[in-house]
């Protein structure tokens, strides 16, 4: 399959839309999604280390320019199955490469591969550069040469499970390289790393306010001038020599350089709006460094670095009445043993309760163990990782209150801490047990409730690989929410309450679930998305909730999908009919397959992951229509085989003379869709609509029929010709089963 094979081809435009992939430090995916919306991205899926999105050849740019978190920027060209090196070889050797290199240029390969028959990423890139090469030399008898430096076009080669992605990289070398480091101080933070903990610290708020950074201990001033980067509108990529897509022939230079003259004009504006940034270190060399590294940078005169012991620095004034006090200590696995460095972190402590009231703090370190020894409680603890060591990111609040008193028990991080003001809860924290907190009685018994879940049906799910299924279904009428886990995030659905409830006490007890929850799942509070599920009355329709369009992949078997939790109120996966559509795939080998109200294509992945040799998904919603289009795509499934209609389903079937052997039609309880001339209630309209869907199935065809009304009636006597089988039972989950009227699905097949 070639990825973006249509938008290649010819002359490259800014109204041409591919599907890009770009890397990240592993903690940082919500930070790069959010930028890469901003820059005009859409369809953003979030998956572990990347994220996944379409936009325009300028969306790529811009992100290569000013993303300050991405790592590298990728443009997939193809995808196909490489089992073995000469499966790879020949398919590599397939791409029309002549259409991104000439035959002078110079090129790179670089590989990763997991999980594959192919186990050496090394012999992967020569296998691959053999292919590259040889297309060139049968085609005109030059080749290009290998440039491992600065080359005009850089290959990437992505094996997982025996498939293969080829793309280009358009960042050339990672992004985190601004152009302006020197040789580091000792364990210096990569740029990318260190933006992230200044954009998860609120600093371009504080920034926005008039307030001040100083970093504690700058090192090579990474911190501070990456704070000034951001402060001033400045692009990160600005100062850079090179990228993979200046030598690349689709390269669009008109598009490059508009994006270069905005960038400098913003950055012009910027810098005459700097705050105060300053950077302290009691090392002379380092000082140096870091002087040099923002001069080069073009920060010269803009930062003020000092050499100064910790101790020392609360001697200054004049810092303001807010700012964001920022440090990254030695870490004790590197730099000197944990109980060496205990004095150190209780300096930085008192230093900041002496100098930094009501300023923002945030300290990163990778020995979590001596936070405590700052003697401050945080308000908030994140996981990042520093390359492959696992960090931990501090927030605080400066403030008198969240001081440990002398003599105070110092608790361990990231165990969480909390206070209470007025009777309420206040400051919750995303890792660790409930230990200190107060609990009303009826949140205690729902925090018991949803551990027990977790030991019961998230046990089980573990066992039996499932990554997305249903925790907590309003098990206690006080706590009416639905709780559905989706791989690392998990959503929150409240229960409109009656009006015998009182409101302020229901919207307490959502306080309470939404506080305890990022405790309970270890899922941090950003992952978990809350929607309230109202009764619909009359011809109202449930609302589109955003437009965020962000979208993020979930495993479900060998089946992947991307999931939305913010746009609607349904993610685009029925964890319902996680059976039925894994029958469906047990079904389908060799069969043409009918997906009627196809919603986002989920059952249609299953049955061409089950082997069926046509599909069709048949939708109303081009919304929905386009999602399940990703959604195969994802899956490697393309082609004229797979076919996706957008239509009212009820005129389509009236028409449509073609005959399939396996059809699942799953209506909506009750439709008043814009785009339909009638309403549909399916317990009315269900026995013409089965009818007339029966109508298409070959002689041993199959129907699955479902749906979601907990009142609906099968007329069994008005289907004559029609074998009807109630398979409900056996398509309700374990963790659906004490809500066993979610759904009633039938097998329907022809009477002979």
């Amino acid at each position: 399959m070639r990825v973006n094979d249509k938008a290649l081809k010819g002359s490259m435009s800014t109204e041409s839309v591919l599907s890009f992939f770009a890397t990240t430090p592993k903690g940082l995916e919500p930070l790069l999604a959010k930028e890469l919306s901003e820059f005009g991205a859409e369809n953003i899926s979030e998956t572990i280390s990347g994220v996944s999105f379409f936009g325009t050849l300028e969306v790529a740019y811009r992100a290569c320019l000013w993303s300050r978190i991405a790592s590298r920027v990728y443009l997939p060209v193809s995808e196909f199955p490489a089992s073995t090196p000469e499966e790879l070889y020949y398919n590599i050797r397939a791409i029309p490469w002549e259409e991104h290199l000439t035959q002078e240029g110079t090129f790179k390969v670089s590989s990763n591969v997991s999980a594959s028959q192919i186990t050496h990423s090394h012999y992967a890139s020569l296998k691959a550069k053999d292919a590259i090469v040889d297309r060139f030399r049968d085609m005109s008898g030059v080749r290009p040469s290998v440039d491992l430096i600065r080359p005009d076009l850089c290959v990437n080669i992505h094996i997982q499970k025996d498939m293969a992605i080829v793309s280009l990289d358009l960042a050339g070398e990672s992004l985190h390289r601004r152009g302006y480091r020197e040789e580091g101080a000792e364990a210096p933070l990569k740029e990318n790393l260190a933006a992230a903990i200044l954009l998860y610290s609120k600093w371009p708020s504080v920034a926005k306010d008039g307030g001040a950074l100083v970093d504690l201990m700058c090192g090579s001033g990474t911190l501070p001038i990456e704070a000034a980067l951001i402060a001033a509108d400045i692009a990160p990529g600005l100062q850079r020599p090179y990228f993979g897509f200046l030598g690349w022939r689709g390269h669009e230079r008109s598009i490059w350089d508009s994006l270069i003259k905005e960038a400098e004009g913003r950055r012009k504006i910027g810098l005459s709006i700097l705050p105060a940034i300053l950077g302290f270190d009691r090392d002379s060399s380092a000082i140096k460094t870091s002087i040099s590294n923002a001069e080069k940078a073009g920060l010269k005169g803009k930062i003020r670095f000092e050499q100064r012991e910790v101790s020392s620095i609360g001697e200054i004034k004049g810092f303001g009445k807010k700012g964001l006090v920022i440090v990254n200590p030695p870490y004790g696995e590197r730099l000197g043993s944990e109980d060496e460095l205990k004095g150190l972190y209780l300096e930085i402590g008192n230093q900041i309760k002496r100098s930094f009231v009501g300023w923002k703090g945030a300290v990163f370190t990778g020995t979590p163990g001596l936070g405590k020894e700052l003697r401050l409680r945080p308000r908030r603890v994140r996981t990042l990782y520093n390359g492959a060591l696992e960090c931990k990111l501090l927030h605080f609040d400066v403030e008198p209150r969240w001081f440990y008193k002398d003599g105070e028990k110092l608790e361990n991080l990231p165990q969480p801490l909390f206070a209470k003001e007025g009777g309420k809860l206040i400051s919750p924290f995303e890792k660790g047990g409930l230990r200190g907190i107060s609990l009303s009685p009826g949140a205690e018994m729902f925090a018991n409730r949803v551990r027990k879940n977790l030991k019961g049906i998230g046990a089980w799910a573990e066992k039996n690989g499932i990554s997305c299924y249903r925790l907590y279904d309003a098990d206690m009428p006080e706590y009416a929410v639905a709780i559905d886990i989706y791989d690392k995030w998990g959503q929150v659905q409240e229960y409109e309450a009656p009006k015998s409830i009182d409101e302020a006490k229901a919207d307490m007890r959502l306080k309470e679930v939404m506080e305890l929850l990022p405790h309970i799942l270890q899922i941090p509070s950003n992952r978990l998305f809350l929607k309230v599920r109202k009764r619909q009355k009359g011809l109202s329709q449930y609302p589109k909730f955003d437009d965020q369009r962000r979208f993020h992949q979930v495993q479900e078997g060998n089946c992947i999908f991307l999931v939305n939790f913010t746009d609607y109120l349904d993610t685009g996966l029925f964890l319902d009919h996680r059976p039925t559509r894994f029958m469906i795939q047990d079904m389908s080998k060799g069969k043409s397959f009918l997906n009627l109200f196809g919603y986002t294509g989920a059952a249609t992945v299953h049955a061409a992951r089950g082997g069926a040799i046509s599909t069709t998904t048949v939708d109303m919603s081009k919304t929905y229509i386009d999602w399940a289009r990703k959604n195969m795509t994802l899956n490697a499934f393309t082609g004229p085989g797979h076919e996706f209609i957008q239509a009212d389903c009820l005129e389509w079937l009236a028409s449509e003379k073609r005959r399939f052997d396996l059809i699942f039609l799953d209506p909506p309880t009750f439709s008043n869709s814009k785009r339909m001339d009638e309403t549909l209630d399916i317990q009315r309209d269900h026995v013409e609509m089965l009818r007339m869907t029966a109508k298409l199935l070959n002689r041993d065809g199959i129907l699955i029929f479902s749906n979601n009304n907990r009142k609906f009636k099968m007329d069994l006597a008005s289907l004559s010709g029609l074998n009807s089988e109630d398979i409900t039972q056996k398509t309700i989950p374990k963790d659906f089963e004490r809500n066993p009227r979610i759904h009633n699905c039938w097998k329907i097949t022809i009477k002979k």
